[in-house]
């Protein structure tokens, strides 16, 4: 008798220690990421999304996992929505819970509360007879002759092509697509790339990806100079985490990390030399 009360006993506790191993492994602070998109991430996890990824998921006491996924159309319905079974119907687990990095108040997504904000800014290569330039209004009033010497990156989008349209620029615009759909450079590799190869000597770009340029290159190699914002034209953005659509439980825990840990959050994006602006007030956007 008593020995099937310790072997009850015995299975009990097994049984209990599986359920509580099964439930952690349940816990998990699931990722959706670009396995090839620096500065915000790669496999290697040395982004700076990476780092406050890892911030977030030790916080929450949760293992850290990526469903890695090219950062392109089709991103968040190949990642933040899809089931983890494509043949579940009505599945309630999906592929990863967080993007990392979306526009805050972002149309396809949940957002949390913005944890930064940063700007476009005009990146200039040193010493390629650009250096006096001190404010993008300047190229707009340069002599023709100089002007049709600019070598300026222009994307397919953005705010950056339309300063330039809005400047008469357009003519002195080498295009580039904003996705590449190149699996080995991402934009920012590649605008790396030719401004060492001297293809282009300046491009309005995005705060973090003209950071990480001047990063991969010798100190002082660059001039970054921050676009104005205006009624008529924004060049500033705050960032926010995107999440599933309901996700309200989530959003609430997110949120209390990003105001709990905003020094933490600031100082890693401070080591990337991103530029970094006040962010503005707003609640993310709920469902």
């Amino acid at each position: 008798m008593r020995t099937d009360i310790h072997i009850n006993r015995l299975f009990a506790s097994l049984l209990l220690a599986t359920t509580i191993s099964a439930a952690s492994a349940q816990e998990k602070f699931k990722v959706c990421a670009d396995p090839l998109n620096p500065p915000y991430s790669t496999k290697k996890k040395d982004g700076f999304e990476n780092r406050i990824a890892d911030l977030f998921a030790k916080e929450l006491g949760q293992k850290l996992e990526y469903t890695w996924f090219p950062q392109r159309i089709g991103f968040i319905r190949n990642t933040l929505t899809a089931p983890l079974n494509e043949n579940e119907v009505d599945s309630t687990e999906f592929k990863c819970d967080v993007v990392m990095g979306v526009p805050a108040g972002y149309d396809l997504t949940m957002t949390t509360t913005p944890y930064y904000q940063s700007t476009y800014v005009l990146l200039i290569a040193k010493n390629r007879g650009w250096d006096a330039i001190t404010d993008a209004s300047q190229l707009a009033s340069l002599p023709l002759e100089k002007q049709e010497s600019l070598k300026i990156a222009m994307f397919d989008r953005g705010p950056g092509t339309i300063w330039m349209q809005r400047n008469g620029l357009l003519e002195q615009g080498i295009p580039y697509q904003s996705m590449s759909g190149d699996d080995k450079n991402n934009i920012a590799m590649q605008l790396n790339e030719d401004f060492k190869a001297k293809k282009i000597d300046m491009v309005i770009l995005w705060g973090p990806i003209a950071a990480y340029i001047a990063q991969q290159n010798p100190k002082n190699s660059f001039i970054m100079i921050p676009m104005k914002s205006s009624p008529k034209m924004k060049f500033d953005f705050a960032m926010a985490i995107g999440l599933r659509n309901g996700d309200k439980e989530r959003k609430a825990a997110l949120d209390k990390l990003i105001a709990a840990k905003a020094k933490d959050i600031e100082s890693i994006m401070r080591s990337y030399n991103i530029p970094l602006l006040p962010i503005e007030k707003m609640t993310g956007k709920n469902d």
